[in-house]
């Protein structure tokens, strides 16, 4: 037994397929396929049950996966010890962040980390929160920016800021002529929302009695993908839209007449970087986490001298 043995039943397990699995290791399927094969006869018990599609693991496969994830584990910390020992900063790390947050706040940091850290190789990309939550339990991601809390046991959450929501309202729209709105004043049948999935969706619904009117009415008129896609709905067409704060950061002044703040108490997202609690790259998140906080206005830090109100991911 080895750990290159322990590491390809991880991937078979992540992958639920031999070949992705080979290929996720930079190995040929057959190769693969007989390094599983040899731990299976040392063991003596099947690990998978390769009659089902997908691949998976038997009762006892399970059993075994999860030791094999913790024995990898605890050897990654065991190099880990060693480089924050040494004061070094490198590596891979592998980031999931919700599109909602992704377009509007990775150019504010990623040169400059890139510049400062040139031995860390960051490796981003985009999910739900559903997804980032299991992709960091299988040790797929090493870590996650999105909204929080989560209330997962097994998730350690850094809260890095507070984002405030805004109503991004077309021009031709009655009823929205104050700077402030209330909640009430938010006509579903006029609210284009983000396609099942996201975090933000479930957010905006719950927020006000907002899913209640959203349950009660038949007609929806089209689910986006993005917030971009969001925004220009209200541009060309009609109708409403809610956006997060760092999204409004490059509009143009026509695009800013458009915005309506809530009236106190302010909705707002917390934004936070979470890792699984048994995660040992410490050294590279806290410098991760140190890069965002750099790029953050103060107030956006401290939601304790705004009068705000969070609204979370109903898990």
């Amino acid at each position: 037994m080895n750990l290159q043995q322990l590491e390809y039943i991880i991937a078979v397990d992540n992958n639920r397929h031999f070949l992705k699995a080979a290929e996720k290791c930079f190995v040929t399927q057959a190769t693969l396929s007989m390094m599983i094969h040899k731990l299976e006869e040392e063991l003596d018990v099947k690990i998978f049950d390769r009659s089902k599609q997908p691949v998976k693991p038997t009762e006892t496969g399970i059993k075994i996966i999860a030791q094999a994830r913790r024995i990898i584990s605890e050897a990654t910390q065991m190099k880990e010890i060693v480089k924050q020992e040494k004061g070094e900063v490198s590596g891979e790390l592998k980031i999931g962040i919700i599109p909602t947050l992704a377009p509007y706040l990775l150019p504010l940091f990623l040169k400059n980390f890139i510049n400062t850290y040139p031995h860390v190789k960051l490796v981003i990309t985009e999910h739900t929160t559903a997804s980032i939550i299991s992709r960091l339990k299988t040790g797929e991601l090493d870590a996650g920016i999105l909204s929080t809390p989560l209330n997962d046991a097994s998730i350690k959450e850094q809260v890095l800021f507070y984002e405030k929501y805004y109503l991004y309202v077309n021009n031709k729209e009655k009823g929205f002529d104050k700077q402030y709105v209330l909640p009430k004043n938010i006509d579903i049948n006029r609210l284009w929302l983000l396609e099942e999935g996201h975090c933000m969706r479930s957010q905006i619904l719950n927020f006000c009695e907002l899913k209640k009117q959203h349950e009660q009415e038949e007609r929806i008129h089209y689910d986006a993908g993005s917030i971009e896609t969001l925004k220009n709905l209200v541009d060309k067409n009609y109708g409403i839209t809610i956006i997060p704060e760092l999204a409004t950061n490059n509009f143009t002044p026509l695009q800013r007449k458009r915005l309506r703040q809530f009236k106190a108490p302010t909705p707002v997202r917390e934004i936070s970087i979470v890792i699984h609690r048994e995660y040992v790259k410490h050294k590279i998140i806290e410098v991760l986490t140190t890069s965002i906080l750099s790029v953050i206005p103060r107030e956006m830090k401290n939601p304790e001298k705004l009068n705000v109100i969070e609204i979370s991911y109903p898990l």
